[in-house]
């Protein structure tokens, strides 16, 4: 296990200042209309409502038609969704994903600037956001977690091609920015409030999942 150093939420925003992001507040702006049915802390939301267009499009993995359909919303930061991708994504993604028996998605929801740091580099790599928010999950404690976050980000996205001056262009897109926080701001709607919190067919599983979790989860609605 490994510890974060403590900031304060003026020292973060000073810090992704300095690298260039465009930041009006920490907040969720945006409004989004839900159904009734979508309550906060619900156990379940309609899968139409899960599945309507947001800020950002979603970046899909798996089968169009797959029985099952599962939606994780997650933090950069978040040590236990970087647990998740480290030890049960693979199975996921072998046993599921590739073998058409799961639909996959990770969207965007941070809980600090640096987070949504991350989640706007990943979103300007291109057809690559999904490499590179594996890769970032990878490498969390080396870069989320070091006394220069923003410095271990660059050089991680260097690695994947990306250049200095396109990562700086990349945090100073306010629209961008916004958009990322929209989508947190519609997972909130949602009742998502921990990550990483999962609907698997409308059903709401939060926490970290082991793989045998995940099966217990999964398998019932590839047999029914």
């Amino acid at each position: 296990m490994f510890s974060r150093k403590i900031i304060t939420r003026r020292e973060a925003m000073n810090t992704l200042a300095v690298g260039g992001v465009a930041l009006s507040g920490a907040g969720l702006p945006s409004t989004v209309l839900v159904s009734p049915a979508m309550a906060q802390g619900a156990d379940s939301v309609p899968m139409a409502d899960l599945m309507a267009a947001g800020a950002l499009p979603d970046v899909w993995q798996g089968k169009e038609d797959a029985p099952v359909t599962i939606i994780e919303y997650a933090s950069m930061t978040c040590p236990h969704c970087a647990h998740f991708h480290a030890e049960t994504y693979p199975t996921l993604k072998s046993k599921y994903i590739d073998t058409g028996k799961v639909r996959f998605t990770l969207r965007e929801f941070p809980f600090d600037p640096l987070a949504v740091a991350g989640f706007m580099v990943a979103r300007c790599i291109g057809d690559k956001r999904d490499a590179m928010v594996d890769l970032l999950f990878s490498q969390q404690k080396n870069w989320a977690y070091s006394d220069k976050p923003l410095q271990g980000l660059a050089a991680l996205v260097k690695q994947a091609g990306m250049s200095q001056e396109t990562f700086e262009s990349c945090l100073k897109d306010k629209a961008l920015y916004d958009n990322v926080n929209a989508v947190a701001d519609r997972g909130k709607k949602f009742g998502v409030d921990a990550t990483p919190t999962f609907y698997i067919n409308g059903k709401k599983v939060s926490g970290d999942m082991s793989p045998d979790d995940l099966a217990k989860q999964v398998d019932p609605l590839i047999k029914s």
